[in-house]
């Protein structure tokens, strides 16, 4: 079925352990409605031979009753399982799918073009590491090919292939492919996405997507495979600044404590000298369980459960860090939100916020500016309606260790929920933390406030009331 059928089929054993070693690509497909982001996928998957005999069977049945492709196999409804999705011809929900070549394995995400559906898009991309932006030929850059480029950049995606897609239909025209490739290059130096790849393809027929295409050989580029399998991610983490956020504490029996979660970045050793947080308390590494036993180090992305030497006080929520690269606890901060509910956001009002696996209460105190997509432009504004993206200042309930998200993206993102409904209202990506210092300066107090406040310290002293001055 595949290209490794004949080691499967000789030494199983030896496939799984060569399939287990390869390097792992989550990507996303973004772009414009209708620009052919469910027939790339559905091609790429079509030209490795990675569907299976029955699932080609349903498609042809599928192709005959709702297709779009004419004659010709519509590889989009390999995506599109909904069925309101293949009735209406467009992607609504995010489709995960996983294939692997030789060289590297892959998670693809297909997302939705509609703007009313820019939700969805945004988490798919949250744990992906490119991004494949598809282009129409015909129609160029359009406002949801720049909000999802937007997204992408502010998401941290480093790497972005722009698929020019519908080559066909411009009849394969050079000039088309480098206007817009021109066009967007322009954008995304504004944007700063640096690491950008253009490639002009046909999803339809195959051009340029796996094998090259003989109807363009002024194109002297990879096709898209190629660039998939060529990328270079594994500089793309933090390795400096070790962040293990507690997800469960594993007290099986009297003799054994760990804490278990997902290390967010850095390395953790066997022997480190560590600090929990928020208490600030300290201790040593003693152990790293696996599933597998033992390690003497962990990267980033793995769950492990670590024990210390010291029974100190950690829950769900706290976070195990290197105490001199420790990130800062604070109960204010500056964020970029991506607004997901159809209630506009309220300032003032309490929600509920989730770092990494800490939960807690909070509001924002002001929404500074929204983004317009088609400008790029900072806008003043005093809310965020559904699908716009602002910055917004935030005050919590308690002080929460988090990362700017430029620098660590597990610590430095959030989700804001509805406390009536439980419906997760705006992702969010921390821009700055502000100490106490510079939360207290942003109150500019009254003299009679300041009198008030002196007179109360000075003759209420057991209140432990603190200064304003």
């Amino acid at each position: 079925m595949s290209h490794s059928s004949d080691l499967i089929a000789s030494d199983i054993e030896a496939y799984l352990h060569q399939h287990e070693n390869k390097d792992l690509l989550r990507l996303l497909t973004c772009g414009s409605v209708d620009d052919g982001k469910s027939t790339l996928i559905g091609r790429l998957l079509f030209d490795t031979k990675l569907i299976f005999e029955d699932h080609l069977s349903s498609l042809h049945k599928d192709n005959a009753r709702v297709g779009n492709a004419g004659e010709s196999l519509d590889l989009a409804l390999l995506v599109d399982g909904l069925q309101s999705e293949r009735e209406q011809g467009i992607t609504i929900d995010v489709a995960y799918r996983y294939f692997s070549t030789e060289k590297r394995k892959f998670i693809i995400a297909d997302c939705p073009g509609h703007e009313q559906y820019t939700r969805n898009m945004a988490t798919g991309a949250s744990n992906c590491e490119l991004a494949i932006v598809m282009v129409d030929a015909r129609k160029g850059l359009l406002t949801q090919t720049r909000r999802h480029s937007y997204i992408v950049s502010k998401l941290g995606i480093r790497h972005v292939v722009v698929a020019i897609n519908k080559m066909d239909l411009v009849d394969f025209d050079e000039t088309v492919f480098e206007n817009i490739k021109a066009e967007y290059q322009a954008m995304a130096t504004q944007l700063g996405i640096k690491d950008v790849q253009y490639v002009p393809i046909s999803a339809l027929d195959g051009d340029n997507v796996v094998s090259a295409s003989k109807s363009m050989p002024w194109y002297k580029g990879l096709p898209m495979m190629g660039m998939l399998e060529a990328v270079e991610i594994s500089r793309d983490q933090n390795l400096e600044l070790m962040r293990f956020p507690v997800q469960y504490v594993n007290r099986p029996n009297l003799d054994f404590r760990g804490y278990c979660g997902t290390l967010a970045s850095g390395i953790l050793r066997k022997g480190d000298e560590v600090m929990a947080l928020p208490s600030g308390q300290t201790s040593t590494v003693t152990s790293i369980v696996t599933y597998d036993g033992e390690l003497d180090a962990v990267a980033p992305n793995n769950a492990v459960t670590v024990t210390l030497a010291d029974e100190i006080d950690i829950s769900r929520g706290d976070m195990i860090t290197h105490a001199d690269t420790a990130p800062e606890l604070t109960d204010h901060l500056s964020a970029s939100l991506v607004w997901m509910a159809q209630d506009a956001l309220k300032t003032g009002r309490d929600y509920d916020f989730k770092f990494a696996s800490h939960s807690l209460t909070g509001h924002v105190t002001k929404v500074n500016h929204k983004i317009d997509i088609n400008t790029f432009e900072e806008l003043s504004s005093d809310a965020l309606a559904l699908n716009e993206i602002g910055v917004v200042d935030l005050h919590l309930n308690a002080p929460v260790a988090a990362d700017n998200y430029a620098s660590v993206k597990k610590t430095g993102a959030f989700i804001i929920i509805d406390r009536l409904t439980n419906i997760t209202i705006a992702a969010g990506m921390v821009e700055a933390l502000h100490t106490q210092k510079e939360a207290k300066a942003t109150r500019q107090y009254t003299d009679a406030e300041i009198a008030l406040n002196r007179y109360i310290r000075e003759n209420f002293p057991e209140w432990e009331a603190k200064s304003v001055e």
